[in-house]
C-alpha cells in the first residue's frame, strides 16, 4: 500500500504553513508529503507593494523554498500545474509526463485578479501579484517619469500621473509607498513634484471598505497631505493604454494604471468541477471541498463565512496562515487516527502601512496610528520569516 501521499499545491502562506508544519508534526514513516510550486521559492505577498514602488529591493519579499523545507520529509517539485483530476485523485503537471497521484490534497493556489468586467483592464493595467510583475511596475514608472523632458510639453502630465485602481489594503499601501518615491523620482529626473499626480480610485463608498472610520479618516487625511488625489464612490469602467474613463464619461490620461482592486480563487480550481463563488469555493467546517474529505482549500481559493455577520472573511494573509495551522491539525488526527478540528479564525489584529513613516491599525481592541504602528507592523513581518525559517532567516530578513 505505502505510505498516505499529502499533496500541497503553491508555496504562499497557506501551503508553506501546511508544509512547515507538517514536516515538525510528522515522522518520515507516517505520510509521503509533496510540494508543487511554480516557482522555487516563495514571495511575501504583503511586501510586494514595497518593490512595486521602488521602496524596497524585491529580494526582500524573496525565500528560497530550499531554506525552509526539510527535504528528509518534504519532496519538493518545481513546476506548474495543468488540472487537478479529483476522480483519480490525480494532479497533472506541466512538466511531467507521468499525473501525480495523492491520498490528500490540500490546494493553495492562490488568487487571480477580478476585474469586474472592466474592459481592457486585463490588457493594459499593472498587478501586483508577483516578484516579476513588480519588477516590471518599478521599471515602468521610472521609465515614464525619465521620459519627462523627452517628450512633446502637451504629453508629459500623463507621464507623471500614477492611477491606481482600489483603495484596499493593497492599493493604500502601494499608495503610501509611492508618495514617499515620487519626491525621490522627482529629484532624480529633474521634475517639479507638482507636475506629479497621484489618483486612488475606488467604486466603493470608502477607502478600505469594512475598516474603523477613524482609523480610514487618518489614513486618507495623511495620504491627501502628501498630494493624494483619492476618487470615491467612482467605478472605472474602461482602461485604456493612456488611462481610464470612469462611470459618467470622465477620462483620465495616464501612463500608468495599477489595478488593486479585487482578486477571485485559482481558475484550476473552478476547472476541477467543484462548485465555486467567483474562483472561491465555500469549504466545511474542516476547510474541504464539499463532498470531497480528501481535498482542502486554503488561502484565496476558499471561502470561509464570519457567523457575526454572514460575510466572506477577506482573503488575507493572516487567514491563510491560520488555515494552514488546522489543516496540519487535521491531517496528522486522520492519519494518527484521531479528531478532526473545525476551523475558527481568530482576528489578531489588523495593520496597514502609509508608506516608511507611518502605518494605522488595531492590534487586538486597541487602535494605533503612526511610527508605533509602523514598528509593530515591521515586527509583524518579521513574525513570518520567524515562523517559516526560524530566527536565521528572520534577523536577515528584518527591516525596521
Amino acid at each position: 500500500m505505502g505510505l498516505p501521499k499529502i499533496v500541497v499545491l503553491g508555496a504562499g502562506y497557506g501551503g508553506l504553513m501546511t508544509i512547515t508544519g507538517l514536516q515538525k508534526k510528522l515522522n518520515e514513516n507516517e505520510a509521503e508529503v509533496t510540494l508543487v510550486n511554480q516557482n522555487p521559492y516563495h514571495y511575501v505577498t504583503t511586501k510586494l507593494h514595497e518593490p512595486a514602488a521602488g521602496t524596497l529591493d524585491p529580494d526582500y519579499a524573496r525565500v528560497n523554498i530550499s531554506d525552509v523545507i526539510d527535504e528528509r520529509k518534504v519532496k519538493f517539485i518545481q513546476d506548474v500545474v495543468t488540472k487537478i483530476d479529483k476522480d483519480n485523485k490525480e494532479v497533472h503537471l506541466k512538466g511531467a509526463s507521468e499525473p501525480l497521484k495523492y491520498d490528500y490534497l490540500v490546494i493553495g493556489l492562490g488568487s487571480a485578479p477580478e476585474t469586474f468586467g472592466i474592459e481592457g483592464l486585463l490588457e493594459n493595467a499593472f498587478f501586483i501579484r508577483d516578484l516579476n510583475g513588480v519588477r516590471k511596475i518599478r521599471e515602468h514608472i521610472e521609465y515614464q517619469f525619465s521620459q519627462y523632458h523627452q517628450v512633446d510639453e502637451s504629453k508629459r502630465d500623463e507621464l507623471v500621473t500614477i492611477i491606481v485602481g482600489g483603495a484596499g489594503f493593497t492599493g493604500i499601501e502601494f499608495v503610501g509607498e509611492l508618495v514617499d518615491r515620487i519626491p525621490q523620482l522627482c529629484r532624480e529626473f529633474d521634475i517639479p513634484r507638482e507636475k506629479v499626480r497621484l489618483i486612488n480610485i475606488e467604486a466603493a463608498p470608502t477607502v478600505l471598505p469594512g475598516f474603523d472610520k477613524e482609523l480610514v479618516d487618518y489614513a486618507v487625511n495623511y495620504l491627501e497631505g502628501k498630494g493624494v488625489e483619492f476618487r470615491i464612490n467612482t467605478p472605472i469602467e474602461q482602461c485604456k493604454e493612456d488611462g481610464v474613463i470612469l462611470k459618467g464619461g470622465e477620462e483620465i490620461k495616464s501612463a500608468t494604471v495599477v489595478w488593486t482592486g479585487g482578486v477571485r480563487g485559482n481558475k484550476l480550481v473552478e476547472e476541477s468541477g467543484i462548485e465555486t463563488m467567483r474562483g472561491r469555493v465555500k469549504v466545511d467546517q474542516y476547510l474541504r471541498a464539499p463532498g470531497h474529505e480528501d481535498i482542502f482549500i486554503i488561502g484565496d481559493s476558499s471561502l470561509v463565512i464570519n457567523e457575526e455577520n454572514e460575510r466572506p472573511y477577506p482573503p488575507t494573509a493572516q487567514i491563510a496562515m491560520q488555515q494552514g495551522q488546522n489543516v496540519v491539525k487535521n491531517l496528522v488526527a486522520i492519519l494518527r487516527g484521531g479528531s478532526m478540528e473545525p476551523f475558527k479564525f481568530h482576528l489578531k489584529g489588523t495593520l496597514a502601512s502609509l508608506g516608511s513613516h507611518s502605518a494605522m491599525g488595531i492590534v487586538g481592541k486597541k487602535k494605533i496610528y503612526g511610527k508605533p504602528a509602523l514598528i509593530l507592523k515591521r515586527l509583524n513581518d518579521a513574525r513570518w520569516y520567524f515562523i517559516i525559517g526560524g530566527l536565521g532567516l528572520a534577523m536577515k530578513k528584518f527591516k525596521l
